[in-house]
């Protein structure tokens, strides 16, 4: 009721929550619902994936069929992966040796890890991470490595950063250094799909060739949620926010949360959207170059989301004191909404506007703002 309550005066949403709510399964999913009917290990997993993602379950089990088990173990893996990256409760030497070797381990058939701390949130799917092996172990061979190679790459990119290179103590220091580690955490996730993508045959080998975009792809998701996730991410005691562009504002990261520094912490804001926005055109281009309608959903929702969230967090100061999200009827309209890519770049152009609007002439990023407003408003 809540859902329903805060979409009480847009009916658009209120509309496509209704038909959300009500909408028979697609083929994908009976499909899905058969198949794990049938295997138990695979069944399994499934469970985890709805247990540790609520973003991505959803669109990942949309998928083509002979796609979809290869992503879904993609992600677990990352998700693992990423899970003993997160454990600040984990010894250093322990933790990098672990993110170094992490490909290997997912050829170990009964490898399971207990030494998380109790309160990390995904502990238990490294508890049962033997399932997972299994599970991977069954895939094609192609898929196989292509999952090796960005869990190598993204283990050793984490290891670099756990150990203190391209950072000053917790604080990421450098624009630079902030898009390696986006590129380490998200950017890798873009390569590995567009490489399973085009290893699936549903997409060209074009679309794994140009790594740029697939960089992209991952980046603007990356940057869009550490802009949102300020608040949440300072009680936590991480810094993700490059300091080349807070420190121009305050002396303090937390200092931006303080009444006095409004107006700093407003440009800064600002700073941190204005560079996200660069990765933009990118992301339409490589949306643009997809042909199978399940990847391009899977790839599309994901992107309207971040720009929808990115029109909320601009200029708005509620994200340095709590976790501002988009409302869930306007994310619902968003994934009924984003079928083909006229209605994508409608999307992209509703909230450019809505930046644009909120882009304030008293603002020192004023002008560059409205440049790259121009430039991705050229592409849409």
């Amino acid at each position: 009721m809540q859902v329903f309550l805060a979409s009480i005066t847009k009916p658009a949403e209120l509309q496509a929550l209704y038909k959300y709510k009500f909408a028979p399964k697609s083929a994908s999913a009976q499909s899905l619902h058969k198949s794990l009917a049938q295997d138990a290990l695979k069944k399994r997993c499934y469970e985890f994936l709805n247990m540790t993602s609520r973003s991505f379950a959803a669109v990942i089990q949309e998928l083509d069929e002979e796609l979809r088990d290869a992503v879904c173990l993609f992600y677990l893996v990352l998700r693992g992966l990423d899970t003993i990256e997160d454990d600040m409760s984990l010894d250093l030497n322990r933790k990098v040796e672990l993110l170094r070797s992490f490909d290997q381990v997912i050829y170990q058939k009964g490898w399971t890890f207990t030494e998380n701390g109790p309160n990390e949130k995904d502990r238990e799917l490294l508890v049962h991470f033997d399932v997972v092996i299994d599970e991977f172990l069954r895939l094609k061979p192609e898929y196989q490595k292509v999952i090796a190679n960005i869990t190598k790459l993204m283990g050793d990119g984490m290891a670099d950063y756990a150990s203190g290179e391209h950072r000053e103590n917790t604080a990421i220091a450098t624009i630079k250094d902030f898009d390696l580690y986006c590129h380490y955490v998200a950017g890798l996730v873009g390569y590995g799909l567009s490489d399973l993508f085009a290893a699936s045959g549903l997409e060209s080998s074009e679309i794994a060739s140009d790594k740029n975009l697939s960089d992209s792809m991952g980046l603007f998701l990356q940057k869009t949620n550490i802009i949102r996730d300020y608040r949440e991410d300072l009680d936590d005691g991480r810094q993700f926010w490059p300091k080349e562009i807070w420190g121009k504002y305050v002396e303090k990261f937390s200092d931006l949360t303080k009444p006095e520094y409004k107006d700093k912490a407003q440009s800064c804001l600002s700073d941190m959207v204005l560079n996200v926005l660069d990765e933009v055109p990118k992301v339409l281009t490589y949306l643009s170059k997809l042909r199978n309608q399940s990847v391009f959903n899977f790839c599309a929702i994901p992107q309207v989301m971040a720009i929808s969230t990115l029109a909320l967090v601009f200029n708005n100061l509620d994200i340095y004191h709590r976790n501002v999200k988009i409302r869930k009827g306007e994310a619902v309209k968003l994934i009924m909404d984003s079928k083909d890519m006229d209605s994508v770049i409608s999307i992209f152009r509703e909230y450019i506007f809505a930046i644009s609007r909120k882009n304030e002439a008293t603002d020192p990023n004023f002008m560059k703002i409205s440049m790259a407003i121009g430039n991705v408003s050229s592409k849409c």
